[in-house]
């Protein structure tokens, strides 16, 4: 019975032969998704969201015993320098803090913020009789005495952009600020620029 000599020979040429069709498809689809990333890109032009704490006071400040009443208040300017992207704002935490130590917490109400849009919202914070450490107590006095006292502002955010009608994912943003508040003098405040994250 004739048997025939090429038959080994044949199965590895085609099993590298599929290997490299795969290679050379899986290859393209790489590309061509980078591609379109790319144009994506340059077609939308992403820039950072910008943000500032436009006016600040305190009032109703009470240190005793290691423990802070007082009320905060902020307005925030959220600006979004994109021409086609907007942002859905699903839900915003905030926290005042001192000296890494959170005093208050406070929310925002859900909000959609178009492309080139300016937004300013209140945070308003109540600290009641929040615990400080010793240290962080001492520091707080001795800054309420040179009427300057130094606190942050965390935003904590669940955002989806828009561009078109497609939407993204949710994402989180997380923004921080530290204004520098007079006491004695809120209307001296100076805007501050914070730093936006994703």
């Amino acid at each position: 019975m004739p048997t025939s000599a090429s038959q080994p020979s044949q199965a590895p040429k085609s099993k590298s032969n599929l290997i490299r069709i795969i290679a050379i498809v899986l290859l393209a689809l790489i590309v061509l998704l980078g591609l379109v990333v790319l144009i994506t890109w340059l077609v939308v032009k992403p820039k950072r969201l910008v943000y500032t704490i436009e006016n600040g006071s305190i009032q109703n400040f009470n240190l005793t015993n290691d423990h802070l009443s007082a009320n905060f208040y902020f307005v925030v300017r959220s600006y979004n320098p994109n021409k086609r992207v907007s942002i859905y704002y699903d839900s915003i935490g905030a926290t005042v803090n001192y000296n890494d130590q959170t005093l208050a917490f406070s929310g925002v109400d859900p909000f959609y913020q178009r492309h080139r849009n300016v937004t300013r919202f209140d945070l308003n914070f109540t600290a009641r009789s929040a615990a400080l450490s010793s240290s962080v107590s001492k520091d707080l006095m001795l800054e309420k005495r040179s009427e300057k006292i130094q606190f942050d502002v965390w935003l904590k955010a669940r955002i989806r952009f828009k561009v078109g009608a497609w939407k993204s994912r949710h994402r989180t943003l997380r923004v921080s600020c530290s204004p520098v508040l007079e006491v004695s003098r809120p209307k001296s405040f100076r805007r501050t620029y914070c730093y936006a994250e994703l």
